[in-house]
């Protein structure tokens, strides 16, 4: 099944490659789109000041030797086996998982007072944005929320790369 049309133009761009890479890692495709629009917004360049890499925004340890971290196809594998271990870590739970991708899978067993304020805003804007595209809406407020406080930038950049009009 595709995407939802929530995301955005940046997102939607990879959503045939979303799909198979979820039905591939026996993910929705949807969690996954999630955590692409909130790790890089499409942007296969994308790089974070604590060092992760590409599309999904991957820490270099969970990389093999010899591995291009910025190939989409490597980037997705690496990046969804991580969420794929958070998932089973948070018994399933899409909300835990965010936290566990984010914040490291030890987050999921600790108290949410003891997460890093990076993580809880993740999961603030991750969790309603994965219910909208989950249950068929054809809009976010909590996306259009991350976008106006956090993406904005992130998605000109992907954008630009992506060479989207």
């Amino acid at each position: 099944s595709a995407i939802s049309p929530i995301f955005t133009r940046e997102v939607q761009h990879w959503g045939a490659d979303i799909t198979r890479w979820a039905n591939a890692s026996s993910l929705d495709p949807n969690l996954v789109a999630v955590i692409m629009q909130i790790e890089s917004c499409g942007d296969p360049r994308a790089t974070s000041s604590a060092g992760a890499m590409g599309l999904f925004q991957v820490m270099p340890f969970h990389f093999r030797f010899g591995e291009n971290p910025y190939n989409p196809e490597t980037n997705a594998l690496r990046g969804l086996e991580y969420l794929s271990r958070s998932l089973a870590a948070a018994n399933g739970d899409p909300r835990l998982a965010l936290a566990g991708y984010n914040g490291g899978i030890g987050v999921i067993t600790r108290g949410e007072w003891t997460w890093a304020a990076e993580t809880k805003r993740y999961v603030r804007y991750g969790a309603p944005i994965y219910e909208d595209a989950k249950n068929g809406a054809v809009t976010s407020a909590a996306l259009e929320e991350w976008h106006r406080n956090y993406g904005a930038n992130l998605c000109k950049q992907a954008s630009r790369r992506l060479g989207l009009p």
